[in-house]
């Protein structure tokens, strides 16, 4: 039975944008489906704009087969991401049919053209129209805060409703999923997207108050689509105010801040590893020891990028980014610990295969 159409409030949000996060095959497609049909029985507008389906093949292909897992999220795969964000942006302020395919924005036209039109679809009652809300829900992996407050900012610049739901899934099932599709994402780059994936923090990023979080390892229930529903109706109810708020910008200024030297050190520190192997190599080391130090070098290496990023996000107090103090030497200085450890770590592994 159709739930019941709810009063339109005046202080309502005459739209809501909603993230749907998680890894692939999590399972966001299939509750945006559900949602989607959720919303239209409540006398809503809703569509999807699934990301996978406006972006060609070879973005995914060059995300995929670069081996920098921290490149700035894929320089060519966040132009593509951008030029998805700039077409909904225009589409929200014009609310019309896009004139000319976006063609020069990297982006299928021909797909941007059926997510526009079904943006655009009326709701079940025609008389509702100019008053029923419009729900979009964003279909992506969004694994990086930053990625998901790009779509806050959109929501806030046409004082929208925002609201987040990560789709929690396995690791293990998400692989199993992904294996059966038509085309499926590289095991390995879901299982290092998973070491990354950060899932919504209100605690740490205050924009993300409205999110929540759905279990798909099994069947979606009634409830599940109910407690999302339940965070649209909330979101659209509250919407965001277009004035700039000084806190979450300077949030967004450590997030980046703190990915760009990152970045920097990660390099840095490949480069250390890198010469590190071949030194091995040249002093004979067994395949099985080269194996263990390539493990205790990445694990070391890992160890050392996260505190960088911690301290950045959760120390640092700045308000202008990276202008404000000396990048070099704080990468220098990761960079310097990693050199330490690199070296012990050699040694104790070199030291273990003469014991052989």
């Amino acid at each position: 039975m159709a739930a019941a159409i709810e009063p339109e409030r005046a202080d309502r949000a005459r739209a809501c944008l909603c993230v749907l996060c998680g890894l692939p095959a999590a399972g966001k497609s299939s509750l945006s489906r559900s949602v989607c049909l959720a919303a239209r029985r409540r006398g809503w507008r809703a569509a999807v704009v699934q990301y996978d389906r406006l972006i060609p093949d070879q973005a995914f292909q060059t995300r995929e087969a670069d081996d920098d897992a921290t490149s700035q999220e894929r320089t060519e795969w966040k132009i593509h991401r951008n030029a998805v964000l700039r077409c909904l942006d225009e589409f929200l302020e014009k609310q019309e049919m896009p004139i000319e395919r976006p063609g020069d924005s990297g982006i299928d036209g021909p797909a941007w053209e059926r997510c526009a039109r079904a943006l655009l679809t009326p709701p079940l009652d025609p008389a509702r129209a100019d008053a029923a809300p419009l729900l979009i829900l964003l279909d992506d992996n969004f694994y990086y805060p930053s990625m998901r407050y790009e779509v806050f900012q959109l929501a806030r610049k046409y004082s929208l409703g925002f609201c987040q739901v990560y789709v929690q899934c396995r690791l293990d099932l998400c692989v199993s999923r992904n294996e059966t599709r038509p085309r499926p994402v590289p095991a390995e780059v879901i299982e290092e997207m998973a070491k990354r994936l950060e899932s919504p923090n209100p605690t740490k990023n205050p924009w993300e108050a409205k999110s929540i979080a759905v279990d798909t390892a099994d069947d979606l229930s009634e409830c599940d689509i109910q407690r999302v529903m339940e965070l649209i109706s909330c979101a659209l109810s509250d919407p965001l105010s277009p004035f700039e708020d000084d806190v979450e910008q300077k949030e967004a200024d450590r997030h980046r801040c703190a990915t760009s030297v990152v970045h920097q050190a990660d390099q840095a520190c490949r480069r250390l590893i890198s010469e590190a192997m071949k030194k091995a190599r040249e002093t004979g080391l067994s395949s099985r020891h080269m194996r263990s130090l390539a493990a205790h070098l990445s694990e070391s290496k890992t160890r050392v990028l996260q505190d960088l990023r911690r301290h950045f996000v959760q120390d640092l107090n700045f308000s202008r980014g990276e202008d404000d103090m000396d990048v070099d030497h704080v990468v220098k200085t990761a960079v310097m610990r990693f050199d330490c450890e690199k070296q012990e770590i050699l040694l104790k592994v070199v030291q273990h295969h003469s014991n052989f």
